[in-house]
């Protein structure tokens, strides 16, 4: 297939970032292409939740690709391990949450589904400012596989090239929030929580939790999934 600089694949996980991420690429005149994993997660809540926000930015597709990474387990979000709360955010330690090489998996499925599709850009959330200090969320990760994707594919090497865009990757999470409540998401269609109640209401007590708390504080604006 003939590539298209205006084709774009986006990691899609039914969090805050991910459909800010997607939103911004839409509002600069991208057709969404919208690949959600499940990888064995203890928040499948998500996966409807990024149902709901493919729907929402018109994607023109939405693959959902089945990939167990319990099998290999190592982080408290794929295995029994207690997902921690009300932990030292200002700490260096990455905690147990961090998926092993994660980011790297998933960029790599959405690169070989670009390839197919003719596509050229890949989008993927990440930030590197409010975030729970994982490796693979780090500016120098996405220019090491954004090179990477254009040393391994068949369309790199005819020349063409891939660009891995991070539109959020250096702001803080009020930011973030200020730019998708500017462009009129629904961001009570999405899903953050680490180890959600049985109820499907948030924890409030996660990384994850805490980090979109402090946002949208800053932000000055409700967060629509604790008013409801």
């Amino acid at each position: 297939m003939e590539s298209d600089a205006s084709i774009a694949v986006v990691l899609l996980s039914g969090g805050l970032d991910s459909y800010t991420a997607a939103a911004i690429a839409k509002a600069e005149g991208c057709e969404l292409n919208a690949l959600t994993i499940h990888y064995g997660q203890r928040h499948a809540r998500e996966i409807d939740a990024a149902r709901a926000v493919a729907k929402s930015l018109g994607a023109v597709r939405h693959k959902e690709l089945s990939i167990d990474l319990r099998a290999f387990g190592g982080s408290s979000l794929t295995s029994d391990i207690d997902v921690p709360r009300d932990r030292d955010l200002d700490g260096t330690d990455i905690p147990s949450t961090y998926v092993p090489a994660r980011n790297t998996i998933f960029l790599s499925l959405a690169l070989g589904w670009a390839e197919v599709l003719g596509a050229r850009q890949i989008v993927m959330g990440v930030n590197a400012l409010d975030y729970s200090g994982y490796p693979d969320c780090r500016p120098e990760f996405v220019r090491a596989f954004e090179a990477l994707a254009n040393l391994a594919t068949r369309a790199g090497v005819e020349g063409e090239r891939f660009h891995v865009q991070t539109p959020l990757i250096m702001m803080t999470k009020a930011e973030i929030i200020r730019r998708g409540v500017s462009l009129g998401l629904d961001y009570g269609l999405t899903h953050s929580c680490y180890d959600p109640l049985p109820s499907g209401r948030p924890c409030e007590r996660c990384d994850s939790c805490v980090l979109r708390a402090r946002g949208f504080a800053a932000a000055g604006v409700p967060d629509p999934l604790l008013v409801r």
